[in-house]
């Protein structure tokens, strides 16, 4: 927590339950003291919201407020996920409503160069106001109690930059055709002058809700009689939040990484590749609010990933804490990791990146490698741009795919023993470069020629030097429509049928020309 580091006789903090006030840095609109550290908590009815504004303001300035600054939290003030936002110098912050009934605002001066101050004021509102940031909460009067009759809020929510959604958790609410009685309206902009988004009564939970603008209005009215449990909904901004990709390599993080995430959060990146491909994400750094000590789980903040676009699909895995974690790739060309966060203790967060897997069937013989990779998966390539070992040993396109066939003893192969087995080893480059920013993917790939068996392993893509955890590529890398061809198959065991058949004749004709010596 914060410590009030007042020099002696100097009021500075404190809680504020009243249902309004006004508070002031200490001798303002005299100077502030030099290192002094102050925290108002202001706690109101559960079910309301603060309302905060400021009526003066003047702090040293510095371009990242490292000397005094103001701090104004969303909640208590000892975890940083609840913070709004850091001030200083002579603009004053914007009006601040909090998304619950407690708002914490930390007022800190250095041993140098004080100044005037601030005075704020603040007060109880039953609901509605002015919410920012990346993320919020909004509930109706009394929530979950009934609401009560008569009432009419405003909420207007001004994101970050992007597009603001807007899930509804719970709602219930009086029904009726065309929902002329109670009922909760969405507009598209900061005025019920902009577009409509949809207006909702009843027990069925409004649609998801995405606006076009960093700006959504929601009203909630009540008529004379009959109420209901009332509603609640999360909104959060897209930008660092809610994100798709679909190129075939990139990164991405959490809010505000490396700084702490903010609380109360629902942020969704979706990876969407071509079909054939699949999706492998490395973790470069994670650290989440930890277990529950009750259960084990990652009960609090925590992060998830879905094989498929949706959270229907199956989870690939759910992480919280601090952990070191093996990549993790989807059987599907979609992959989408959703994070969760409560209201308190945020931590650093995490760095992802991700890389898709190149669909591709590698078969061998007793002498050969065999690779085909669909054309339609590298379109963007010229043949020269896929290549074994070394450049002169190039794909060729035949029909609907790269191919490339070559011989052991050729394109940089080499032999090696692994696990007591002799295996066949080499590297195929698949190069995505453009300009000057150089950009290969390698893949190992492997063939047992006693059992004819091939692998194919993801060495190098967007981050070599994290990339030491392989997995076997081989199994689920048909593309659709795309089967390797049959004559292709038949002709590498054909081979293997000849060159027995020659080996068994050959044994034979020695047996026949001894038996032939031993009668003469």
């Amino acid at each position: 927590s914060h410590p009030l580091l007042c020099p002696p006789g100097i009021k500075c903090g404190g809680v504020l339950s009243a249902p309004s006030g006004n508070f002031s840095s200490p001798n303002f609109p005299g100077l502030y003291p030099y290192e002094t550290e102050c925290t108002w908590l202001i706690v109101v009815a559960e079910g309301s919201s603060v309302l905060l504004s400021f009526s003066h303001f003047e702090l040293e300035y510095h371009d990242t407020c490292a000397y005094d600054y103001l701090q104004v939290y969303n909640g208590a003030a000892q975890d940083q996920g609840n913070l709004l936002g850091t001030f200083c110098g002579h603009s004053p912050p914007p009006p601040f409503s909090s998304a619950w009934h407690v708002m914490a605002v930390v007022f800190r001066s250095d041993r140098h160069v004080a100044k005037h101050g601030f005075s704020a004021a603040y007060k109880k509102d039953a609901c509605g106001g002015q919410l920012t940031g990346l993320s919020g909460e909004i509930t109706s009067p009394r929530y979950p109690e009934s609401y009560p009759n008569d009432a009419e809020c405003r909420w207007s929510i001004g994101g970050t930059g992007g597009p603001l959604t807007l899930v509804f958790a719970d709602f219930q609410m009086e029904g009726g055709q065309g929902c002329g009685f109670d009922y909760v309206a969405l507009f598209d902009g900061p005025t019920v002058a902009a577009p409509r988004l949809g207006r909702y009564c009843g027990s069925a939970r409004p649609p998801r809700t995405i606006s076009s603008s960093p700006h959504l209005l929601i009203i909630f009215k009540s008529d004379f009689n009959i109420g209901g449990r009332g509603f609640k909904a999360h909104f959060y901004s897209a930008g660092e939040c809610q994100e798709v990709f679909t190129t075939i390599k990139g990164n991405f993080s959490s809010p505000q990484y490396p700084n702490f995430y903010p609380n109360n959060l629902k942020c969704q990146w979706s990876i969407q590749l071509p079909p054939g491909y699949r999706v492998k994400i490395f973790f470069l750094d994670m650290e989440l609010e930890g277990r529950s000590s009750l259960t084990g789980g990652c009960d609090y903040d925590h992060l998830s990933a879905f094989d498929g676009g949706t959270e229907n699909g199956s989870l690939l895995g759910r992480w919280c804490g601090r952990e070191s974690l093996a990549p993790v790739t989807s059987h599907s060309n979609r992959l989408l990791l959703v994070l969760h966060t409560d209201r308190n203790t945020a931590k650093r967060g995490f760095s992802i990146s991700y890389v898709g897997v190149v669909p591709m069937n590698v078969s061998c013989t007793r002498t050969d490698f065999h690779i085909q990779i669909p054309v339609q998966a590298l379109a963007q390539l010229e043949r020269n741009r896929i290549y074994l070992g070394t450049p002169s040993c190039a794909a060729q396109v035949v029909g609907r795919n790269f191919k490339i066939h070559t011989r052991f003893d050729t394109c940089g192969t080499e032999s090696q023993r692994r696990n007591n087995t002799s295996v066949i080893v080499s590297t195929l480059y698949i190069d995505f470069s453009v300009g000057d920013q150089e950009d290969i993917h390698q893949y190992e790939v492997q063939c047992e020629p006693k059992r004819k068996e091939a692998s194919v392993t993801l060495i190098a893509g967007p981050d070599p030097s994290r990339l030491s955890q392989a997995e076997n590529l081989v199994d689920a890398q048909q593309w659709e429509g795309e089967a390797i061809d049959a004559r292709e198959v038949k002709s590498q065991d054909t081979s293997d049928i000849i060159f027995i058949s020659i080996c068994i004749l050959a044994g034979l004709l020695m047996v026949i020309a001894v038996v032939g010596l031993v009668l003469l």
